[in-house]
């Protein structure tokens, strides 16, 4: 079944990272503020999270992606990435939504780092006490 022609997008979110991806069929180029993929996520681990719903999808050789990402750190942004695929992907055949949703790709982690409180040198972690 041949691919349509429009572009699918796609963003994600992690921490204070925020992605927005395009996808459009191809051979499977996939570019990160135009360098490519190994480039920009020298950690493999970050690589195969950008991946994740391509491989379980079976796209990856079937759709290029083109990724902007902003804010946060380069794990945030991996994070960020796969969400905003998975949501791409989802626009571009929505049969595959059960599967993305099963694995968690669909689902926002909300988790943010917490304030710093006033009287605290952190968050929660107190002054030393001293006796002296």
């Amino acid at each position: 079944m041949p691919l349509p022609t429009a572009d699918h997008l796609g963003t994600g979110r992690r921490k204070k990272s925020i992605v927005q991806v395009r996808l459009r069929p191809g051979e499977g180029k996939i570019t990160v503020n135009g360098r490519p993929l190994d480039e920009y996520f020298y950690n493999v681990k970050q690589q195969k999270s950008v991946l994740a719903p391509l491989e379980l999808t079976g796209k990856r050789n079937e759709v290029d992606v083109k990724i902007s990402a902003s804010g946060g750190g380069f794990n945030g942004q991996a994070d960020a990435c796969k969400m905003a695929i998975a949501r791409a992907l989802r626009r571009l055949d929505e049969t595959l939504a059960p599967t993305l949703r099963d694995s968690g790709m669909l689902t926002r982690d909300s988790r943010m780092k917490e304030r710093k409180k006033y009287g605290f040198r952190g968050a929660r972690r107190g002054t030393q006490f001293s006796k002296r």
